[in-house]
């Protein structure tokens, strides 16, 4: 005898388990939706690139999110925001590697002159 459409015909539960990242409650009560709606605005009036000004919103809309419990708190280092101390010293670590490179190119012209 077949269990084909018979009450508990050999279901098998289980208990779904969430992605560690990308599930988050919702915001029903759209505290951060004015930071959320910058962000599409910014978005929109450069194109779809995701330049500094947008970046900013995007990171004050994660922080709302965090602050409100709607996400959990975590480092914006670990969301792909460097802190601004950090940022200002890869700049100034870029700008020193720049430098240094146009001198070896500057001595390097000379010395094949």
């Amino acid at each position: 005898m077949s269990t084909f459409g018979g009450p508990g015909g050999r279901q098998i539960i289980s208990k779904p388990s969430p992605p560690e990242r990308g599930s988050f409650p919702l915001d029903h009560e759209a505290e951060c939706q004015p930071i959320m709606k910058q962000y599409l605005r910014c978005l929109r009036s450069h194109r779809g690139v995701n330049d500094d000004e947008c970046r900013q919103l995007s990171k004050g809309y994660l922080q709302c999110r965090m602050d409100r419990n709607l996400m959990a708190p975590d480092s914006m280092r670990n969301l792909g925001y460097q802190e601004a101390e950090q940022q200002l010293k890869d700049d100034a670590l870029n700008a020193q590697a720049n430098q240094a490179n146009q001198a070896v190119e500057k001595q390097a012209e000379a010395a094949g002159k």
